[in-house]
């Protein structure tokens, strides 16, 4: 095609460009990258336009932080839970991968199974569970594999865990895991000799958790004895309680220590506690490694008075003043990058057998509702500009990761990942509505202002106003992740 024309021309759009402002301009997208912003579209031809009528224009968002394939094998789970992400106006998800045995012997299969299953770009962070999965680090970075996650909140009697399934088997997982302190030393040594590696932590110390939840299941069945029967206290402060923000700091600390050891680049993924926010804050004024902190939507809707266990994840919902703090974090560029943690689970599943705090699952869905969310409660009712959005849910994570300027921004050469918002459409959240795995949202019922109306992946149109074309499931490509040269 010649040089003024494109495959599909957007017109009249308000771009939220990160660091460079709102810019009323017109889109060409060609081949599925930005062809060129323009002010003027006399004489271009196109084979399609969207006319967004001033609507803002945003980066498609990156949720760096997805568990899917861990409820239903991933060739299944790769369709229902990116179709959600569409629905919500993400166009790069990135998957918490959790194999127990050789990543050698077992990725290459979860690779091959989710071709042809998304409906939006996808990367692959890799746990490291075990010391035989240490050495397999230099081999998933050749694969694009180039970030590696520690588990820190497993070992001593809280260390069960469900891997992903096996591609095509429809069978749980379960494993016992222990991180100990030499793993993570290993793990950040060996990440830290691959350019632009980054290591995501978890961070709660097990030893302190596990200890307070055995007691407390001792008291609990003490005080059921007693009282013969159930004993009604609210589960999310018991939760709460049980994994105290002190363990946050402690792992915290733990894991700067050793990063500075090795100049590592650490990530923070579900910051949620306002200790663990300044336990990282205080410590990287020590400088000597990267340190970048991801929340979530939920620790900044929903506090322990929720008192509901689908509320039930790992590290716990909090206060209103920990609420408080992570706005203002936000609103202050200390917050890095939102994730959802979102986790394709069902109700049945959620409420365990026990339909108790100790049996049911942690972990909820979350990746459809992460933009309307921050529209909602961030741009609408907190003033927060679309620029900052913009940059916690697409600049930031793209930099942070390799994705730049391929992703994250709006700008010539880059793919053509958009997300159109209306900021006056309020609608009303339901699971279907979200087209998720799950059968349930913690947002049910809530009516939320400001909604994606069409996402953009690579140039297609992924969802338009709510529905996501089925023909586009496959569209979806396995994005590897390039070494920058700065990570920010």
């Amino acid at each position: 095609m010649g040089n003024n024309s494109c495959d599909l021309l957007i017109k009249n759009a308000n771009a939220v460009i990160p660091k460079t402002g709102i810019t009323k301009t017109n889109i060409l997208i060609e081949d599925g990258k930005i062809k060129e912003l323009s002010n003027s579209i006399d004489n271009v031809d196109y084979s399609k336009s969207i006319d967004v009528n001033e609507k803002y224009v945003l980066p498609g968002l990156i949720d760096p932080h997805v568990h899917y394939g861990v409820f239903s094998p991933i060739e299944i789970a790769a369709e229902t839970e990116s179709r959600s992400a569409a629905v919500g106006g993400v166009t790069t998800i990135m998957r918490m991968l959790r194999v127990y045995e050789s990543y050698i012997q077992e990725i290459t299969k979860h690779l091959r199974a989710s071709v042809g299953n998304h409906f939006i770009d996808y990367a692959i962070h890799a746990s490291i569970l075990n010391p035989i999965q240490i050495s397999e680090i230099p081999y998933l970075y050749d694969l694009g594999v180039h970030s590696f996650k520690l588990y820190m909140n497993l070992g001593s009697t809280d260390n069960r865990i469900l891997m992903d399934m096996n591609p095509s088997k429809n069978l749980h997982l379960p494993k016992n895991v222990h991180i100990s302190d030499d793993l993570c030393s290993k793990v950040l040594s060996s990440a830290s000799d691959l350019k632009s590696a980054i290591v995501l932590v978890h961070a709660e110390d097990h030893e302190t958790c596990s200890k307070i939840i055995e007691d407390k299941k001792a008291e609990d069945l003490i005080k059921k004895n007693r009282i013969n029967g159930e004993v009604k206290e609210n589960p999310l402060k018991i939760w709460s309680d049980c994994r105290p923000t002190i363990s946050e700091s402690i792992a915290i600390k733990k894991i700067m220590n050793m990063g500075r050891q090795f100049g590592s680049n650490l990530y923070f993924v579900h910051i949620g506690s306002n200790d663990a926010l300044d336990t990282i804050l205080y410590e990287k004024q020590s400088g000597g490694c990267n340190a970048y902190i991801e929340t979530c939507p939920h620790y900044l809707t929903h506090t322990v008075d929720y008192n509901n266990l689908r509320g039930k994840v790992v590290p716990p919902l909090r206060t209103k003043n920990d609420v408080a703090s992570l706005w203002n974090a936000i609103k202050n560029g200390l917050i890095d990058t939102i994730g959802t943690d979102h986790v394709a689970n069902t109700l049945k599943l959620k409420f365990g057998s026990q339909n108790d705090i100790w049996t049911s699952l942690a972990g909820f869905p979350g990746v459809a509702t992460m933009l309307p969310v921050l529209l909602h409660y961030g741009v609408i009712n907190r003033q927060i500009s679309l620029l900052r959005i913009a940059e916690i849910t697409s600049y930031n994570t793209s930099k942070i990761f390799g994705l730049f300027p391929k992703k994250g921004t709006i700008q010539k050469g880059s793919d053509a990942d958009l997300v159109i918002i209306d900021l006056d459409l309020t609608r009303k959240v339901t699971p279907d509505l979200l087209q998720s795995s799950s059968d349930y949202t913690i947002y049910d019922g809530y009516e939320l202002q400001g909604w994606p109306i069409i996402t953009i992946s690579r140039g297609k149109i992924i969802m338009e106003n709510g529905e996501v074309y089925s023909e586009n499931r496959g569209h979806g490509k396995f994005v590897k992740l390039d070494p920058v040269s700065e990570n920010k």
